[in-house]
């Protein structure tokens, strides 16, 4: 018996108009967040860190060219 795994995928990518970086994941519950502050994609990683606590989870991060330049994976915790 098998039984299918959940895995939240999650993108940071930087916005066009230059202010800061959306986290896009169908894991989000709109979708996608707008991080604006001189932190942005370390907040933002932080986010979708807490969003998959309970889930595996892979974070892409991308450059402004669309290249990805960063992957991090499997942060869920186990739960007993």
């Amino acid at each position: 018996m098998s039984s299918a795994i959940s895995k939240h995928v999650y993108e940071v990518r930087p916005r066009k108009d230059h202010r800061g970086v959306d986290l896009i994941s169908d894991a989000l519950p709109f979708g996608w967040l707008w991080y604006g502050e001189p932190n942005a994609s370390g907040n933002a990683i932080g986010c979708a860190k807490f969003f998959s606590r309970s889930h595996d989870a892979v974070i892409r991060v991308y450059d402004e060219a669309g290249n990805v330049i960063g992957i991090a994976g499997s942060f869920s915790r186990s739960f007993m």
